[in-house]
């Protein structure tokens, strides 16, 4: 089975994809969007769950996403048209360097899509093309909470310790004005909720031709996790303003 259709499946029952519970985003997203007007930008939005959210408490709200993969795209505009919120968002199928918009934006969200710019700082560079002067970046990417295993360095990346990620964000020419560490029930409920809904979609369909190959991918994952990176891994949402006087 091809890994966008695995990924669908694992997020049936968590559609935001990072470890963060629905008070969490909610209470990132007012801390991101606090006029509750702003025209928001979302790099590597996938299925635009974060979006979506922000559209339906935030009426004043306009917003675009931009993604790579075509499936993830029709299946934000099937949703924001079953919620009543298609007017309001704009999609793009291109890669995020490729996306150039007539004006900035007051808020660019990337959460979990580090890895497809390289990295966390590159990440805030390309939010940065697209971001208002006064504007805000809603952030998240993982770091490391203890010493990872060589397992999960090849596994999550090069990753750093929390005090590292943030001097790393500040030195750039990021102020965080709010942030959330993801607490050990979110992020054991988000692997949870991923493999458990891989597995059970195995079970469920046992003559499916890749069903013993979905189920065994499901083990596979749920081992990595608990045997490699449970222990070490964390994952930090930051919203940041511009430092004065940096570029």
């Amino acid at each position: 089975m091809h890994r966008e259709e695995i990924s669908r499946i694992a997020h049936a029952g968590h559609p935001v994809k990072a470890p963060l519970g629905d008070d969490s985003v909610r209470d990132l997203l007012r801390h991101a969007l606090p006029r509750g007007d702003e025209r928001v930008l979302d790099l590597g939005c996938g299925t635009a769950e974060w979006l979506l959210r922000a559209l339906a408490t935030r009426p004043g709200v306009r917003a675009e996403g931009v993604d790579i993969s075509a499936d993830a795209l029709a299946l934000a505009r099937d949703a924001a048209d079953e919620r009543g919120l298609g007017e309001r968002l704009g999609l793009h199928h291109r890669p995020a360097e490729e996306f150039a918009a007539k004006e900035p934006f007051d808020v660019v969200v990337s959460v979990g899509a580090a890895h497809a710019f390289g990295g966390l700082l590159p990440t805030l560079a390309a939010a940065r093309a697209h971001l208002a002067p006064s504007g805000r970046i809603l952030v998240g990417d993982g770091f490391w909470e203890r010493p990872p295993s060589p397992e999960a360095v090849d596994m999550l990346g090069d990753l750093a310790p929390l005090a590292d990620t943030v001097e790393r964000v500040t030195a750039a020419g990021w102020t965080p004005v709010h942030g959330h560490i993801s607490t050990r029930q979110e992020l054991d409920a988000y692997e949870w909720a991923c493999w458990g809904s891989v597995a059970a979609w195995a079970l469920d369909h046992p003559d499916h031709p890749d069903s013993a190959e979905v189920l065994e991918t499901a083990a596979l994952r749920r081992t990595e996790w608990l045997r490699s990176y449970r222990d070490s891994f964390g994952f930090v949402c930051l919203v940041l303003r511009r430092t004065p006087g940096t570029a």
